[in-house]
């Protein structure tokens, strides 16, 4: 006998909508684009949920330092919640 095999739940949706409102209020798009919004001195971010994970996100966004040294972006003072809502609207983009 053969049982059905139980799915994971998907994105929380209000999750991901909280995580595009941190976004934009902590002045991402000053630097990064998702589609045709926002300014081009950082990475494109359209695309970024294709390559990383959400932990893999949350990890970047409370120290980009910590997992690249040399990187430009500047850690930010963000909230444990906005961390967790913008990670889950970045792995989003795919």
């Amino acid at each position: 006998m053969v049982l059905p095999v139980a799915h994971a739940a998907g994105p929380d949706p209000e999750l991901i909508e909280q995580g595009q409102r941190a976004f934009a209020r902590q002045g991402c798009y000053g630097c990064h684009t998702i589609g045709t919004t926002g300014a081009r001195l950082g990475p494109d971010l359209s695309l970024v949920g294709a390559k990383y994970r959400p932990d893999y996100l949350a990890r970047w966004l409370k120290d980009p330092s910590y997992l690249r040294p040399s990187a430009h972006m500047p850690g930010f003072e963000l909230t444990d919640e906005d961390v967790r809502s913008i990670a889950a609207f970045l792995a989003t983009r795919e």
